[in-house]
């Protein structure tokens, strides 16, 4: 269950995702809360020329998870960027939705590790990935 304070981190991490690839692939978040970060994903539109959910959309709803995770573990004025994932593609996926859940491994101070999971909705595993962020300063904006 979502109380008030993953509403507002879900509305606030939704509101930053006009307009990118998040946006564009349909991924809708779920659950935010520190050290657990659960989004799901339309299968259709996001599949390859054999009608499959295709691997690359799976990676990019792993790591969507992975990163708005480590970005809440980088804290206040900090933020967090991919260093590493690697993905393993258990079954093929033709409708519905798929659902990524990512869970710490690790939260230190410079980095952070999660393994991300991505089912169907059946419950089936579809998709096993790990992330590793580097967090540091938030980088400033150019003028």
């Amino acid at each position: 269950m979502s109380d008030s304070n993953d509403v507002d981190l879900i509305a606030q991490m939704t509101a930053g995702a006009k307009g990118t690839l998040i946006e564009r692939m349909g991924i809708e978040l779920v659950e935010v809360t520190p050290g657990r970060v659960v989004a799901r994903m339309p299968v259709e539109g996001n599949t390859q020329p054999y009608g499959l959910l295709h691997g690359g959309a799976s990676v990019v709803l792993a790591e969507t998870v992975g990163s708005i995770a480590a970005s809440l573990a980088a804290g206040k004025g900090r933020a967090a960027m991919g260093l590493e994932i690697n993905s393993t593609h258990h079954r093929g996926v033709r409708s519905g939705t798929v659902t990524a859940t990512a869970t710490a491994l690790s939260e230190g101070r410079s980095v952070a590790t999660y393994d991300i999971t991505i089912v169907d909705d059946e419950g089936r595993r579809v998709n096993t990935s790990r992330l590793t962020c580097v967090l540091r300063d938030a980088p400033t904006k150019a003028s």
